[in-house]
């Protein structure tokens, strides 16, 4: 089997929490939230990899530490084998050309005050990407990969709307001609058609430049439509994995079958809009989270033992790994 192309290997990311007054009095150390916990997932070359999961679990924080914009606390993220914090000044250079991010706010992630030109011009010479005197047709390359009139280049983000915007990010991912690019909920903030069009993007591009895509979203619809496996992430961690047809048809985890039971569905006959109930209870604080299983205060089949211990993310039964004793 061909080893993959990016590696998370336990990656740990904890952030500190607010102290309050009386917290600060009484001398109580600071809390710690702990936003990703002992997360292992590979990528391999040319697929799509999506991670789903509710808001508050930890998704984006997993997306900032592979692009290396959050250091681990613990844990290895190996790219082509080699461990990144091992690398060379040249090589983390490198790297950082080589996985790229994708934001899930297209305004707040371009300069209001740099044109579209100066912001892919930016990018291109930074990292030497062409010579200087390439870099105009280049920046027309790019608007023409995207879908973009070339008179674009000459107008500031505020002239587009969202889903224009977001074709402007991804552009200046593109210019620095990565491998890997992840797409931190990419299409959130749009409107359900504008959603459609990036997405189709997405997939047009992964067929056209030969890439791998790391696609992190809440809506289950849209990994379904593009994503070669599915990562189901719960509270820091990964708690089931595997093909995208065989786990959206026969999901393990109890929090797998309780997402894709909450996702929306036409009643037959009916022509309207279906939504069985959702997981009960919220999601517990990562100040807090619960021992052994954290999702054992919310699973309907949970028994005492799954609150003493962690389960592992393996393979049970012969099918794919999930995180959790009862599994099939």
């Amino acid at each position: 089997m061909t080893p993959p192309l990016l590696e998370a290997d336990a990656l740990t990311k904890h952030f500190p929490g607010r102290r309050g007054l009386l917290d600060m009095l009484r001398r109580r150390e600071r809390p710690v939230v702990r936003a990703v916990e002992a997360l292992s997932l590979d990528v391999r070359a040319g697929e799509t990899l999506g991670i789903v999961g509710e808001s508050g679990c930890g998704k984006s924080t997993l997306a900032r530490c592979l692009v290396r914009l959050h250091r681990p606390d613990a844990g290895v993220l190996r790219f082509r084998g080699t461990d990144v914090d091992a690398l060379s000044e040249a090589d983390r250079r490198r790297f950082n050309r080589q996985v790229q991010m994708v934001f899930q706010d297209p305004y707040s992630s371009l300069n209001p005050r740099m044109t579209v030109r100066a912001v892919l011009a930016e990018a291109l010479a930074v990292h030497k990407v062409v010579p200087p005197d390439q870099i105009e047709g280049r920046v027309a390359a790019l608007l023409d990969l995207v879908h973009l009139s070339r008179d674009a280049a000459e107008r500031y983000p505020h002239e587009f709307s969202g889903g224009q915007r977001q074709r402007i990010g991804i552009a200046r991912a593109l210019a620095v001609e990565p491998s890997v690019l992840i797409a931190d909920e990419p299409v959130s903030a749009l409107d359900v058609s504008v959603q459609a069009q990036i997405v189709n993007l997405f997939l047009e591009l992964q067929e056209r430049l030969g890439l791998t895509l790391v696609f992190i979203t809440h809506d289950l619809r849209l990994v379904r439509h593009l994503a070669h496996r599915v990562a189901v992430m719960y509270l820091g961690r990964i708690v089931e994995t595997g093909p995208t047809a065989e786990l959206f048809a026969a999901p393990r985890h109890p929090y797998t079958q309780g997402l894709l039971r909450a996702v929306p569905q036409m009643a037959a006959g009916q022509g309207r809009v279906r939504r069985a109930a959702a997981i009960t209870g919220g999601l517990p604080s990562p100040l807090a989270p619960p021992p052994g299983c954290s999702f054992h205060p919310r699973c309907p089949i949970a028994e005492p033992a799954c609150s003493t211990a962690v389960p592992a993310l393996a393979a049970r039964g012969g099918a794919w790994p999930v995180a959790c004793r009862l599994a099939g």
